[in-house]
């Protein structure tokens, strides 16, 4: 069977499926009514929830909305604008020839159990990270020197070196109140049950294993606001019950892959359900571990790249909902940085040429053996897993798709799905041949191309990494990167951002197959005011969290 004929039949038993439960009786989800006021939102996926809100802790996986709208950042980052958005802080400026920024942080602020926020907080939060450097997950301190309290509004942040990149990063930090957080004695393994934030919901009104709601902050500092009551969060298992919640009017909002949306959400009820995907979410790559050969030779990632049909990956992993990715890798939220000269000159290893890439192989001297499989010159056969997500199911058939166009080069590989945590540990400690993964995003170009290509982001094999789970590094790379960071011109920014570009393209350190979109379904029957494609105020994904998008949504939606 082929693999378009495979998709098409996919689509058909989905899309039958849904049907049946659409037309079917007594056999929809039990559906309690709504309370008025409560938007029921989809984003994370489990069976049971755990109470933990450490907005700090990178390994405690804090419940959404912990990083925005429980806590809340400095700035709020629109990258839809492409614009940072004051928040808790009001102004910044650099001084001392950009080795100290300046922040000011905002007024008539309370923390939600009533005391007053202040320039304190922020000093209390950066010192915080510098103490337990499990908490630094942006690696602040790395360019930090030291945060000071100049008085009750102002904090500068003292820089070990021009860091201009430095400012989006600081910025970006969820702050956490002093006068709780001091008698914290192990602030990385706080579960944070009981939050105290100033976010525009921080109230636990209950929590089960099934479902939880979290109410609005008494001292919200945006008078008026959230217009929302309560946000509420069902557990559902997999991606298949959370669709049909979806679909049948559970939810308010989601962010959900969902097959044929058209058919089984949109038609249901034109009026009311809606979704926009805007091709602004991280990057979907396929990593090869350049620590194992042959994948640390360039001509061989080349070649796994030029053995993918990109086009059917599209269709039968992302059901048309993206693109191909082009050779910069970039995903629409850098429309205005990518190099279309970039894109035109190497477009060849990012296009589906099977003879081409046997071509490469060979040359690399991986040969065919006599049962079709290529060898290294030790002689031993190119089988390697392809990690992916169980119930990731876009995931999980971009990985047959590639595994196919391997097979027909020559190289045996076999799909391996494992739940999300271990598929996280193992990719985090460099545990893997070639697994799925997404990219590192930041308001510029830089953020992504240094969690691809510096050397200051590589880790030993074991060890856990944030990003840069390919353990790739380029001494070109980092000569680009350290350039950007002392560069204030935007001219300046934008030529080398093209040299990245270009880098990135010659020395393929990472394969990216498509712009993954910002998934964002939403029910307009009980609450309106979400981003669209006609009001594009923000991205509509409830995923855009770590750098606080999310509260633009939270603080705009209403009910109906």
């Amino acid at each position: 069977m082929t693999m378009k004929r495979a998709a098409r039949r996919f689509r058909i038993a989905w899309v039958s499926l849904v049907s049946c439960l659409l037309l079917g009786t007594g056999c929809s989800p039990e559906h309690a009514e709504l309370p008025e006021g409560v938007l029921v939102v989809a984003q994370e996926q489990a069976a049971a929830w755990t109470r933990t809100f450490n907005p700090l802790s990178a390994a405690a996986g804090a419940r959404w909305p912990t990083l925005a709208g429980i806590y809340e950042p400095l700035y709020v980052f629109n990258s839809v604008k492409a614009e940072q958005v004051p928040w808790l802080a009001t102004a910044h400026e650099w001084r001392d020839g950009n080795r100290v920024l300046r922040i000011t942080t905002r007024e008539n602020v309370k923390w939600s159990d009533g005391q007053e926020f202040s320039a304190a907080d922020v000093v209390f939060t950066f010192k915080l990270l510098q103490e337990y450097s499990a908490l630094d997950r942006r690696g602040l301190w790395g360019f930090i020197e030291d945060v000071v309290e100049v008085d009750a509004r102002t904090v500068d942040f003292q820089f070990q070196r021009v860091f201009v990149p430095g400012l989006d990063e600081v910025v970006a930090q969820q702050i956490v109140p002093a006068h709780i957080w001091s008698e914290v004695e192990d602030p990385v393994a706080f579960q944070n049950e009981t939050p105290v934030a100033t976010g525009p919901f921080t109230e636990i009104r209950f929590f089960r294993n099934q479902v939880w709601e979290l109410g609005r902050n008494p001292h919200y500092w945006q008078e008026g606001k959230p217009y929302v009551d309560a946000l509420r969060f069902p557990a559902y298992p997999s991606n298949d019950r959370s669709n049909l919640a979806l679909v049948f009017d559970e939810v308010d909002w989601a962010a959900k892959f969902v097959p044929a949306i058209d058919r089984v959400f949109v038609e249901r009820n034109k009026e009311h359900h809606k979704y926009w995907f805007p091709l602004t979410g991280s990057t979907v790559f396929l990593y090869a571990n350049t620590t194992r050969q042959p994948f640390d030779d360039v001509q061989v990632r080349k070649a796994i790249s030029m053995a993918i049909d990109r086009e059917l990956l599209v269709n039968v992993a992302a059901y048309r909902y993206s693109k191909p990715a082009d050779a910069t890798a970039l995903s629409d939220a850098y429309v205005a940085w990518r190099d279309e000269k970039t894109v035109e000159a190497h477009k060849d290893w990012v296009s589906f040429d099977a003879p081409a890439a046997a071509e490469l192989l060979d040359g690399a001297g991986l040969r065919v053996g006599e049962d079709g499989i290529r060898r290294e010159s030790d002689g031993t056969p190119l089988r390697y897993d392809i990690l992916t997500v169980s119930g990731w199911s876009d995931w999980v058939r971009a990985a047959q798709v590639i595994s196919r166009g391997l097979r027909d080069i020559g190289i045996e590989s076999s799909v391996r799905t494992y739940d999300f945590g271990a598929w996280f540990q193992r990719v985090q400690e460099g545990d893997f041949d070639l697994c799925l993964g997404w990219s590192f995003e930041g308001p510029t170009p830089y953020t992504f191309y240094r969690w691809l290509m510096a050397s200051s982001t590589v880790k030993p094999p074991g060890e856990v990494s944030m990003g840069n789970w390919h353990r790739f590094g380029s001494a070109r790379a980092d000569e680009l990167l350290s350039a950007f960071e002392i560069e204030a011109d935007p001219v300046e920014q934008h030529r080398l951002a093209n040299e990245m570009q270009s880098l990135f393209a010659e020395e393929a350190p990472a394969i990216p197959l498509y712009p993954n979109p910002s998934w964002a379904e939403y029910n307009t029957s009980r609450f309106v005011g979400f981003p669209s494609a006609e009001d594009p105020y923000a991205d509509p994904s409830p995923n855009k969290a770590d750098r606080g998008e999310v509260l633009l949504v939270l603080t705009t939606v209403r009910p109906r």
